[in-house]
């Protein structure tokens, strides 16, 4: 019984980790680019595909939103004010719906990565987080 604890307290303790480091994030990201966290991570999922563009559906897996949520996501990005997507059906197949992401969505998310990964580094060096983050996975396993 001991351990089923410890294993929870581990757990607990690395979510409350990667709950900060979100809102740090995110805080962040809104500030200096008016973009959410999970903007973010469509505008890096998309830029990293092969061809700079993804269906909706794959979109959706990997972002973790249901279906309407990422559409009304890209909906936001593609409008005129952000401009960081753009849609198109899929010639093949009617039904398959694309994002791609448009060279200001690209030059947004190269300048915000920038800001991700400092904001990130700092915040693991911040009172030993990254070892503390390291003995909590170590404990895991």
């Amino acid at each position: 019984m001991q351990h089923e604890n410890e294993l929870l307290d581990v757990w607990l303790s690395l979510s409350h980790i990667h709950s900060t480091l979100n809102d740090k994030l995110e805080q962040a990201l809104l500030q200096n680019y008016d973009l959410s966290l999970k903007e973010f991570y469509v505008l890096g999922f998309i830029s990293n595909s092969e061809e700079k563009k993804l269906r909706l559906q794959q979109l959706q897996e990997l972002v973790g939103l249901s279906q309407s949520a990422t559409s009304r996501l890209v909906v936001r990005m593609e409008a005129k004010n952000c401009g960081a997507l753009q849609r198109y059906t899929c010639e093949d197949d009617r039904r398959g719906v694309y994002t791609r992401i448009t060279e200001l969505g690209e030059n947004k998310f190269q300048r915000a990565l920038q800001t991700f990964n400092q904001v990130l580094q700092s915040e693991l060096q911040k009172d030993g987080v990254k070892s503390q983050f390291q003995n909590l996975t170590q404990k895991l396993f």
